[in-house]
């Protein structure tokens, strides 16, 4: 059994309980964690917090030459890391070891970043004085990581945060701490205490990190509805925060758009991970006059993708995460059925698969906007695809939504292009090529789908505070100091 990470050491939870994971393709028990609870939160802390001011202190050369250490650390067991990714998230292998080296990347691009990051130097008021203004990191950064992305979203946090000098303390997601305690042999280069990682449950752990008066920031990806709770938990003591909560993306699909590449990036961005990405396409808007091509060319698409295990290199569309994500999905298409949407493909638990949290790839036509099913976040892999008549309807429905996470365009008119991007409400914008990340932009959304950015220079500054310093070189008296009485 694995342990827990505290100040570069191996340790149980300090209560001895444990927490099961489980292999969401197969349903049995891959291996146990400890279940860390608020002793264990305030070990890790204390532990970074003692952690900080050395890290501060180092230079960010020394930081950067580290991190890029890291980098190679990951590359070097991206294989083994894989098949522990795909082991506790039941995703393809073939993609785990694409995010193995997508993690090692973000390492690497901090890396460089932080090289020539201090701050700058403004404009004086008058000769004979200096004006900085200084970026310096924050303290203890509690980095609170999803069951979708376990590496990937550790890594969009922990590099920017560490290349700006704090040190953390990473809590997964209770489903998926596999690979995270793992990420010991990545990190135990660094000095002891700079990197802490505790396994618990979000209401015992995961609240005790937020709500601990010795981390001042803390970066959370996950549910709107938990970042409320950290938001408020967050409130208490006025913490800085960086939210990357739920979305309900839209894809327009415009009648001069090329139908067969847009067919295939739909089927992408709302299968991938069996649609468990917060950018996945979860209102499809088709323009009328190829609404029915449109439709014709996904159902038949989808009928044809394989559903199995993530370790099956031909496996297309994996398992959800568990049991009651997979109901949460079927209940969700079941009563979009009720309120009028046709079934084109998928719909039900595969019948070769008895075993596992398999449900597959559906596509639901004559879907209304107005259906519960597109209020909210399927977070599945289901894709409703709507009609639309003028490109303004198409803008507005896609507006419409409490969520602003990303959204994407198929359309070859580069003034609908510019109309697009300049009028969607959204962090993430892509046309013709969705679900595309990139090192140096920033990520994150608007509205109800969070605060903050990942990734990018925006990503550093999330970690950093800032402060103007303002020093008269000469250090002379000014008689304006003195307006009330003569200068002595």
């Amino acid at each position: 059994m694995r342990k827990l990470w505290i100040n570069g050491e191996h340790l149980d939870a300090a209560s001895g309980a444990t927490l099961a994971v489980v292999d969401p393709a197969t349903e049995e028990v891959a291996d146990a964690v400890p279940k860390g609870g608020a002793a264990d939160v305030d070990q890790a802390v204390a532990a970074a917090k003692a952690a900080f001011p050395p890290w501060k202190r180092t230079s960010a050369f020394a930081r950067a030459d580290l991190l890029v250490e890291t980098a190679r650390r990951l590359r070097q067991n991206k294989e083994e890391f894989a098949v522990t990714l795909t082991r506790e998230t039941g995703r393809a292998i073939r993609k785990n070891r694409g995010y193995v080296d997508w993690a090692a990347l973000c390492f690497d691009y901090y890396a460089g970043l932080i090289r020539d990051r201090r701050g700058r130097v403004i404009p004086s008021a008058e000769p004979g004085q200096l004006n900085l203004v200084i970026k310096e990191p924050i303290g203890v950064v509690g980095c609170i990581v999803p069951f979708n992305y376990p590496l990937m979203l550790l890594a969009w946090k922990v590099a920017p945060a560490l290349a700006a000098g704090n040190t953390v303390v990473i809590k997964p997601a209770s489903q998926t701490p596999l690979l995270t305690l793992d990420l010991h042999r990545v990190f135990d280069h660094l000095p002891r205490g700079v990197v802490n990682i505790i396994t618990g449950s979000g209401a015992e752990a995961g609240d005790a990190l937020v709500k601990h008066p010795d981390v001042p920031c803390i970066a959370f990806t996950g549910s709107t509805a938990v970042g409320r709770q950290i938001y408020r938990l967050g409130a208490e003591r006025i913490k800085k925060l960086h939210l990357e909560l739920g979305g309900s993306d839209a894809a327009i699909v415009c009648a001069d758009a090329d139908l067969e590449a847009a067919t295939r990036a739909v089927a992408w961005t709302a299968f991938l991970n069996a649609g468990q990405v917060c950018t996945s396409a979860e209102r499809i808007y088709v323009e009328r006059s190829v609404y029915a091509e449109f439709v014709e060319r996904l159902g038949a698409l989808t009928s044809r993708l394989r559903v199995g295990g993530g370790m099956d290199e031909r496996s297309e569309v994996t398992p959800l995460i568990g049991s009651r994500e997979r109901d949460a999905v079927e209940t969700r298409v079941g009563l979009a059925r009720k309120e009028g949407a046709k079934l084109v493909a998928g719909g039900r638990r595969p019948p070769h698969l008895p075993k596992g949290y398999f449900y597959e790839p559906t596509v639901l036509a004559d879907v209304r906007h107005g259906m519960s099913l597109i209020q909210e976040e399927i977070f599945g892999p289901v894709a409703p695809v709507i009609p639309f008549s003028t490109f303004d309807e198409a803008l507005r429905l896609a507006n419409d939504t409490p969520y602003g996470l990303g959204a994407t365009l198929f359309s070859r008119d580069a003034r609908r292009v510019r109309r697009y991007f300049e009028e969607i409400e959204v962090g993430n914008v892509w046309v013709n090529d969705p679900l595309v990340d990139n090192p140096a932009g920033p990520f994150g959304g608007m509205k109800m789908s969070g605060m903050g950015r990942e990734l990018g220079e925006e990503g550093l500054e999330e970690f950093q505070v800032t402060k103007h310093v303002h020093w008269d070189i000469e250090a002379s008296v000014k008689p304006w100091w003195f307006p009330w009485s003569e200068t002595p």
